[in-house]
């Protein structure tokens, strides 16, 4: 039990260390540093689109009448390391006497690249759409709209990505104590959303620059949690469905 333990706890530390280094790298990475998810990204906006993307050094991948450019900002990287996060806690602990081969953690990192892949693919695609759309057609401003349409689709794709996970892993078809299963219903992703793009900016005095945090602030707080409240219910639904069930 020691060994498992153990094994364990230095599964998670290499965890948090991975994504704390990839979360450092991107602080100070370029667009030329971010070419590696960049470029598939703009690839598959073409293949959607029909846009044509050229790559542009230092400034990123622009489409050929220079209306639009696939920046830095736009290569999901705090959704990568959410999306990391999440699987490697729903690997870890998602059942506590099973244990974990060090090669699921490739998988894991595989698995949320790709995802951010189709993420960014499917954002970009409809900030195109937003781009050619008239400003006045919109009931918010474009800032406010971008901002919107971006934690709508990270945290759906994050949601999405949790659900298909518990489907796809028989354990966690079965119930186990109340407390654990509550944990790892949709507050999960959640969570880890909430921890990536609002605790580590808070912890880096974010919150300082005024007005724009705060309106950042409620955008990212009140937007997931109108995606994940339909689940949510519904959930508990089911739950009290399968006691009444199982009394009778």
């Amino acid at each position: 039990m020691r060994i498992f333990r153990s094994r364990k706890s230095y599964q998670s530390a290499a965890v948090i260390t991975a994504a704390a280094l990839l979360k450092l790298f991107y602080s100070t990475a370029n667009v030329n540093e971010l070419r590696w998810i960049l470029a598939p990204t703009s690839f598959c906006v073409e293949l959607v689109t029909g846009e044509t993307f050229w790559f542009e050094s230092y400034a990123g991948y622009i489409n050929n009448d220079n209306s639009f450019l696939i920046a830095d900002s736009c290569s999901g990287m705090n959704f990568l390391i959410a999306a990391f996060l999440m699987l490697s806690v729903l690997v870890l602990w998602g059942e506590n006497n099973v244990d974990v081969a060090w090669y699921a953690f490739p998988i894991v990192a595989a698995a949320a690249f790709f995802t951010t892949i189709a993420a960014n693919t499917v954002r970009i695609a409809v900030a195109l759409k937003l781009h050619r759309m008239n400003a006045a057609a919109l009931w918010i401003n474009p800032e406010q709209a971008h901002r919107l349409q971006g934690i709508f689709i990270y945290f759906g794709f994050l949601l999405l990505l949790y659900f298909l996970y518990e489907k796809l892993d028989r354990s966690h078809q079965v119930e186990t104590a109340k407390l654990t299963t509550l944990i790892r219903r949709p507050l999960i992703p959640l969570l880890i959303y909430w921890l990536i793009t609002l605790g580590i900016p808070i912890i880096r005095g974010s919150y300082q620059e005024g007005s724009p945090f705060w309106e950042h602030l409620t955008f990212v707080v009140l937007t997931p949690l109108i995606l994940i409240t339909p689940f949510v219910v519904i959930d508990q639904l089911k739950r009290r469905r399968s006691t009444l069930v199982n009394e009778q």
